[in-house]
């Protein structure tokens, strides 16, 4: 551990602490992919939640109790992945925080599971003042419009994007398992709290699905068509992702496919820069 990061930790404590008393660890809070509940943060939001989360506690599931904290974060970062797209086609961006913990006897265990995978999962809780509709741009807490959340319109994914962070109070270990994209869950308050559960297993397949039709797309269509398959099925559920496949399998089998163009590596290799990852 170098003094820089020491540093930043001992801008919390009483007293200058040192490296064999501390533990550091890392966890990404959130992103700009939509979710589960059609929901996501705006890039201006990640920036104003990455200033108002340096300094605020880690608890266990959102119990405000002081006995309760357990970590407190002294750095963050707006990170994009250059590899990856949203659901809506953007750069993927996400928070990671960095977090340290006083080491006791008290809390061993629980550096052990955190150092174990055990406790992973986190969500956050903030206010988020504007609340717009994706497609027309409309403030959902004034008045809103037509547009349903889930539902697609012009071939696009209808979200709430939520933007205008006035305050960040605190991220917490939750058992809920995360969310798939961004490795996390989601709290967010606005008048009223909303938490994200996320079916693992039922995600991951859905995320396996979507492999196999942007590979599918590419052997009948090409590239182009396995980029602009790759981006639509993400606001596609698992039927829907189901019933895709199997028109695409249906061409492939008539014979409106390249298949026979490229071996299966090549394919692998062209098709890349859709994989989720």
């Amino acid at each position: 551990m170098d003094n820089i990061i020491l540093e930043k930790i001992n801008r919390f404590t009483r007293r200058p602490l040192t490296e064999d008393e501390v533990y550091v660890f890392s966890v990404i809070l959130c992103d700009n992919d939509i979710d589960r509940d059609c929901e996501r943060f705006s890039d201006e939001a990640l920036d104003e939640l990455r200033e108002k989360f340096i300094g605020r506690t880690g608890i266990f599931d959102h119990d405000a109790a002081a006995s309760n904290q357990n970590a407190r974060i002294f750095d963050a970062a707006v990170i994009e992945d250059g590899l990856r797209l949203t659901k809506c086609g953007k750069p993927y961006r996400y928070l990671k925080a960095e977090a340290y913990m006083v080491r006791t006897s008290e809390n061993r265990d629980l550096i052990a599971e955190i150092d174990g995978g055990i406790k992973k999962e986190v969500s956050i809780s903030c206010s988020a003042s504007e609340r717009k509709c994706s497609v027309c741009g409309a403030d959902k807490d004034k008045g809103g419009c037509e547009h349903v959340k889930g539902k697609m319109y012009g071939g696009r994914l209808c979200h709430t994007v939520l933007s205008g962070i006035t305050d960040a109070y605190e991220w917490s270990f939750v058992a809920v398992p995360a969310q798939v994209s961004a490795g996390v869950t989601k709290h967010f308050s606005s008048g009223n709290a909303v938490s994200q559960p996320v079916d693992t297993a039922l995600a991951e397949a859905d995320e396996e699905l979507r492999r196999d039709i942007r590979r599918l797309a590419y052997f009948v269509e090409g590239t182009e068509a396995a980029r602009s398959v790759g981006i639509v099925c993400r606001g596609m559920d698992t039927k829907q992702l189901i019933t895709l496949k199997r028109s695409l399998e249906s061409r492939r089998v008539k014979g409106t496919v390249r298949a026979e163009l490229a071996s299966e590596p090549e394919a692998e290799d062209a098709n890349a820069d859709f994989l989720m990852k």
